[in-house]
C-alpha cells in the first residue's frame, strides 16, 4: 500500500489576460441589435410580413435594447459616483 504524497503542493496561480477594450463594451452590442430590431420593425410595419405577432416581437426587440441601454448606463453612472455595489470593471 503506497503512502499519499503528504507533503503540501504549491498552487501556483496563472495570469488570465484582460479582454481588450472591444471585446468588453457592450454598447456596440447594443446599438446594433436596437438597429436590426429598428430596421425589421420598419419592414415589418411597411411591408405586414411576418403575420400577426411579427410588429409586436420587434417592437418588444427595441424595448429590451433600451432597457439593456438604460442598464448599462445606470451601472456606468453608479460607478462613476463610486457606489459599492457598482459592477466591477466598467470604465
Amino acid at each position: 500500500m503506497a503512502m499519499a504524497d503528504t507533503e503540501p503542493r504549491e498552487h501556483t496561480t496563472a495570469q488570465i489576460p484582460e479582454l481588450p477594450r472591444a471585446l468588453v463594451i457592450p454598447e456596440p452590442v447594443i446599438a446594433v441589435g436596437m438597429t436590426i430590431w429598428l430596421i425589421a420593425t420598419i419592414v415589418v410595419g411597411v411591408t405586414g410580413l411576418g403575420g400577426t405577432n411579427a410588429l409586436s416581437i420587434c417592437i418588444a426587440g427595441l424595448v429590451v435594447g433600451a432597457i439593456g441601454a438604460a442598464l448599462v448606463g445606470a451601472q456606468r453612472a453608479a460607478v462613476r459616483r463610486g457606489d459599492r455595489t457598482a459592477q466591477r470593471g466598467l470604465r
